[in-house]
């Protein structure tokens, strides 16, 4: 354990429960319901509303085996090929063997995806693919539909669940094992300020982490809650490093920051060309699939030849789709280009690669355990080994969808053998009574009076963060750029800390909240993300050294993890092969 929490209020009341899953997405949503139709006793808690969650803005599409000629082997090799040499076979195995059947029950739970005249499901391609796999809903509003089928079958299953709850620190007892969360409810619902959720089993399921930079698809919640929670309680993390940039994000001028529109692969799989200002497609010849190379391949590309010509943007074209195609086809991006100024029907959409994903997160096994006992991982928050280096498109609903069932399997199993033995374990007696939450067993993030607060960051702090490492962890690094970025980063850890063991300091002091919590995370996963950056003396996936150029498998076909040593010092290790050890010294690999 780190010793280390958030600096906040104690909690004022508390639910018990036999789980907590914290987030709404495709894979906390999953994990809940398979948890409850089990019989335990499940309460979500999310960020926002249960709507709001970052599978809603997920354009493509869900990549699975479902058309005819195509196999599980098949997307496994494409899924490998992507993830460049650091993929965890045994992981992508599982996504690909065991996707189709999910999507089927994701389509029993209640969600609809395009069919064709036949009623078959309809399916595109996007990077990296070498088939039609990618069954979409709404044209270009697949995250919607199935954000929608799952909110709708949690709302029939009458799941207890916490709206505006901004998660903070783990709760664990004596051993160390897990027992529940502590979270802030932002004035809406029955519960409001901090407050306890108590269970001996905690399902992360937050989202990305992509508000550490300027520019990102990612909507404002995603501050990379999950991960800095895991590593303030104990848990390793990995492959930090690789973050994936969208190549074709809508460009809105060098100086946009946010949340940016997003432009999905399945244009360019539908047809779109890339060029530039003049017309030329400086795709062709780069790689064998062209515009849909895989996304590390193509944005590097984008990059590269913005340099070459001294601009700032690259261009899509599909005016050759017509307006009946982009209306039926692609309604969502039509409209977003369109509130912009641009119309994609007659005019080429300008695009530059922005922050979309992170490939890494809490480390896990096959089943989603993480280092900390009774503590599981699921989607983007989550390092299951299935995307390597460089995630393949539209892998990421179905790893969320497929990990959260195996985790809500396991979480089943290990309560049932708990009330086996002891048959007074069930959290469902009392779970709507909240009332104070225990000073004894459960304590924040670590055991008894060893645990301290972290110091809090202002809420100002968090642009700072972003063009921090906009600059010297974006798409392009180097080794002094991201040592710059590390000199800056521990600058704004060292102004906190010393703000916080200073009396009147004259500076603005950071209050407990929502927005000083977050930049704090913020801190914490974006000093992690650079000192695995700066480590990797390589280029490879979605991670570009210019100062190392090449991709080195001697040396670095391994990855990195990452953890905070009881001194709170980061400490990185490189793993031995690209194989995954197991998350508990007594395991053996799935």
């Amino acid at each position: 354990m780190t010793g280390i929490r958030l600096t906040a209020p104690a909690p004022g009341w508390a639910i018990d429960a036999d789980v907590v899953v914290v987030g709404s997405g495709v894979a906390g949503l999953t994990t809940a319901l398979r948890c409850a139709a089990a019989g335990l006793a499940t309460v979500v808690v999310t960020k926002a509303r249960l709507d709001d969650g970052s599978t809603r803005w997920a354009q493509g599409g869900i990549a699975a085996a479902l058309g005819e000629g195509d196999t599980p082997e098949q997307h496994l090799d494409d899924t490998l090929v992507a993830g460049a040499g650091l993929c965890d076979e045994a992981a992508v195995r599982a996504l690909v063997t065991e996707g189709p059947d999910a999507v089927r029950r994701l389509i029993e739970t209640g969600a609809h995806f395009d069919t064709t005249d036949t009623g078959a499901i309809a399916l595109t391609r996007e990077g990296g693919h070498h088939r039609r796999r990618i069954a979409h809903a709404g044209g270009d509003a697949t995250g919607a539909e199935i954000s929608r089928a799952l909110v709708e079958a949690v709302r029939s299953a009458a799941l207890h669940t916490v709206e505006n709850a901004l998660v903070l620190d783990l709760l664990t007892d004596a051993e160390g094992r897990t027992a529940g969360v502590t979270l802030h409810v932002m004035g809406e619902g029955q519960h409001d300020g901090v407050g306890a959720v108590r269970a001996p089993a905690v399902v992360l399921a937050t989202g990305g982490m992509g508000q550490v930079f300027s520019a990102t698809t990612n909507p404002p919640v995603s501050t990379g809650d999950g991960v800095a929670l895991a590593l303030r309680a104990g848990a390793e993390v990995s492959d930090l490093e690789f973050v994936q940039f969208h190549p074709t994000v809508l460009f809105l001028g060098s100086d946009s920051e946010g949340q940016q529109p997003l432009v999905s692969e399945a244009v360019r799989g539908e047809g779109a060309h890339l060029v530039d200002a003049s017309g030329t497609r400086f795709m062709l010849g780069q790689h064998e699939l062209a515009e849909l190379a895989p996304r590390d391949i193509v944005a590097k590309a984008i990059t590269r030849q913005m340099h070459l010509l001294g601009t700032e943007q690259m261009y899509l074209d599909a005016r050759h789709f017509g307006a009946e195609m982009w209306e039926q086809r692609f309604p969502t991006i039509l409209a977003a280009c369109r509130a912009h100024g641009i119309d994609p029907v007659t005019e080429p959409i300008p695009v530059a690669p922005a922050a979309h994903y992170a490939s890494g997160g809490v480390r896990t096994d096959l089943r989603g355990r993480t280092t900390v006992p009774g503590l599981y991982a699921c989607g983007e928050v989550a390092c299951t080994g299935v995307h390597g280096a460089n995630r393949l498109a539209s892998n990421s609903l179905l790893e969320g969808l497929v990990f959260a069932e195996r985790i809500a399997a396991d979480i089943v199993t290990d309560r049932t053998q708990d009330r086996t033995q002891d048959p007074t374990q069930d959290g469902s007696g009392d779970q709507d009574l909240p009332r104070p939450a225990g000073t004894g067993a459960a304590v924040p993030g670590a055991q008894g009076p060893a645990s301290e607060p972290a110091p809090l960051l202002t809420a100002e702090s968090r642009t700072e963060i972003q063009r921090i490492m906009t600059r010297g962890a974006g798409v392009i690094r180097s080794a002094a750029s991201l040592a710059r970025a590390a000199e800056e980063l521990d600058s704004l850890q060292q102004t906190a800390a010393t703000a916080a063991d200073t009396v009147a300091t004259g500076a603005k002091d950071a209050v407990p909240g929502v927005e000083a919590w977050e930049a704090t995370n913020l801190l914490l996963v974006s000093r992690v993300l650079v000192a695995a950056a700066r480590e990797r003396e390589e280029t490879r996936g979605c991670h570009w050294r210019e100062d190392r150029p090449d991709r080195d498998d001697a040396d670095w076909r391994r990855h990195l993890v990452v953890r905070i040593a009881p001194d709170r010092r980061l400490v990185v290790r490189r793993t031995d092969s690209a194989a995954f050890p197991p998350v508990r010294a007594e395991d053996s690999a799935d």
